[in-house]
């Protein structure tokens, strides 16, 4: 490559990083990207990774949630801002809408389950009193076992929600915690190539110089014996 050509890439690649710069800040999400308020639907997608039946799906779950008295809400994020946990923005967004209740209202405990598609972390978060219900044990519980098994194998973001509102409806409904999802485990595939362990602690090494050692030998002594 020509001094003119590799100078030419280093200003192309300069000037591509000096313009990706300001739409990856613009696609980070922080709390003040986020609505002052709870919003009219229960889903917020703003990752796009729900089809229409699966964010419908999803809504209805949520809003059977009010029949225990609870404000339950999904959020997926594509990207959190520079040094913010999914943890911080979860509690940083209940602070926020359970700050300014609407005047002469009672409004429900929220319930925030949060998926950043990124990273594919999840966070639970539950106001108080609804934690007394819901302890903090459980919605870690939920959060990085139920949520997160269906998104580590496969991105399936539909079904990581399904599996923690129906975990968590069950506790709230008075019903034993389902428990953590069972993990199936891969069955190990059966070779006949045997494995380094094997083969170091097998004799075949010691059998082929015997060979190897009778196969030169014997010849020698052979021609030794019918030349003279």
């Amino acid at each position: 490559m020509t001094p003119l050509r590799r100078s030419l890439l280093s200003l192309v690649l300069a000037l591509a990083l000096v313009l990706a710069a300001p739409v990856a800040a613009a696609l980070a999400v922080s709390a003040a990207d986020l609505p002052l308020r709870p919003p009219a639907e229960h889903v917020l997608d703003g990752a796009k990774v729900l089809s229409r039946a699966g964010n419908a799906e999803i809504e209805h779950q949520l809003e059977a949630f009010s029949a225990e008295r609870v404000d339950a809400r999904l959020i997926t994020l594509t990207r959190l801002d520079y040094g913010l946990g999914l943890d911080s923005l979860a509690n940083q967004l209940l602070e926020r809408w359970s700050a300014d209740p609407p005047a002469g209202s009672s409004p429900d405990p929220l319930l925030l389950l949060l998926i950043d598609t990124q990273t594919r972390a999840t966070a639970i978060t539950a106001q108080a009193p609804l934690d007394r219900q819901l302890p903090t044990e459980l919605l870690q519980s939920t959060a990085a076992t139920t949520m997160a098994q269906p998104l580590r194998s496969g991105d399936r973001y539909r079904q990581a929600a399904v599996d923690a509102l129906q975990r968590l409806a069950t506790v709230l409904q008075g019903g034993e915690d389902p428990g953590e999802p069972v993990i199936e485990e891969t069955a190990a595939v059966v070779s006949n190539i045997p494995t380094r362990e094997e083969t170091s602690s097998s004799n075949a090494f010691t059998w082929v110089i015997v060979l190897l050692v009778v196969g030169t030998v014997v010849p020698m002594l052979t021609w030794w014996v019918f030349s003279r």
